[in-house]
């Protein structure tokens, strides 16, 4: 939405920070954060200096939030937001889609070597209270 547009926002399509952060699921600082990255477009100001928000900053937050419980990192969004304003192919989202899909793969198979890596040293474990341990011995190794 443009600077003009977002001005030209109706008294009850505004709001403070706190609303913008009740309606999108947003922590407050986080939605400070995203401005300062330029994730998330800055708000016009009041006179006073206050930001104000409208229905356009929520989508694009919901969207944000909805995107980071799927995993997608911050330059991910960012890539997947300038689609979105460029006007996106369902191609281009599917093949960050992919890409982003075989990340999280690749992060399940070390998960499931780590797994079977600590419960086999645990099992060597006997737990005694002994200055010898093989899950320290095997930290130390090479």
């Amino acid at each position: 939405m443009s600077q003009s547009a977002r001005s030209r926002l109706s008294k009850s399509e505004s709001f403070a920070i706190g609303d913008l952060s009740r309606m999108s699921g947003v922590n407050i600082e986080t939605i400070r954060y995203y401005e300062k990255i330029k994730l998330l477009k800055p708000p016009p100001r009041t006179q006073g200096g206050r930001r104000v928000y409208g229905s356009a900053e929520t989508r694009v937050l919901i969207f944000v939030r909805r995107a980071r419980e799927l995993g997608f990192s911050l330059d991910e969004i960012r890539t997947l937001l300038r689609l979105v304003d460029r006007g996106y192919t369902c191609a281009e989202v599917r093949e960050l889609t992919i890409h982003h899909l075989a990340d999280i793969r690749g992060k399940i198979a070390d998960l499931r070597r780590m797994e079977k890596s600590l419960n086999s040293v645990s099992k060597q474990c006997t737990g005694r209270r002994i200055p010898e341990c093989p899950i320290v011995d095997t930290l130390f190794r090479d």
